[in-house]
């Protein structure tokens, strides 16, 4: 099928009101950069029997937004902590802050938070993964592969009180 310069391309996947215009999208993301990264081998030369065992690694990853210049523009970062210890002795500690700039247009006032927090982030985070894992690689062990993160549950464990209310 060849295509049609003159015939709109429609894509459902996208989620768009079919009245809020051909080239309308709800959500964008444009540029993704690294914001901080920091790797530390703690116990230096030490550390190589570590990578004979299997260290204990704990992850952490937050979340966070602001807004910034023109309305509906938003800087979200992904926050992810990775810890490994051996006998209670750090073998090597990993931080990231991976943001991206993220464009929210033509939704409700309400539903823009949960879509920058949730949306963003969950695009956001196979990136900030492969960071993580290569800079783990580079650093002497193997790769730390986190598992997929429900983005939807660390916001409402983030953003929204036991009663329900956002804060």
């Amino acid at each position: 099928m060849a295509d049609n310069p003159d015939m709109p391309i429609e894509n459902g996947a996208n989620g768009a009101d079919e009245n809020a215009g051909e080239n309308s999208v709800p959500f964008m993301i444009g540029a993704q950069y690294i914001k901080d990264l920091s790797f530390e081998n703690p116990r230096g030369i030490e550390t190589l029997s570590a990578v004979q065992q299997n260290p204990d690694v704990n992850v952490d990853v937050s979340t966070n937004a602001r807004p910034i210049g023109e309305e509906g523009m938003f800087e979200v970062s992904v926050f992810i902590r990775a810890e490994a210890s051996l006998e209670d002795a750090p073998v090597f500690i990993v931080e990231l802050t991976y943001s991206g700039i993220v464009q929210v247009s033509g939704v409700p006032e309400d539903d823009v938070k949960p879509i920058v927090l949730i949306e963003g982030p969950r695009h956001l985070f196979p990136f900030a993964r492969t960071i993580i894992s290569n800079a783990v690689r580079d650093g002497g062990f193997p790769p730390l592969l986190i598992n997929p993160i429900d983005f939807a549950a660390l916001f409402i464990d983030q953003h929204v009180d036991s009663d329900g209310a956002d804060i």
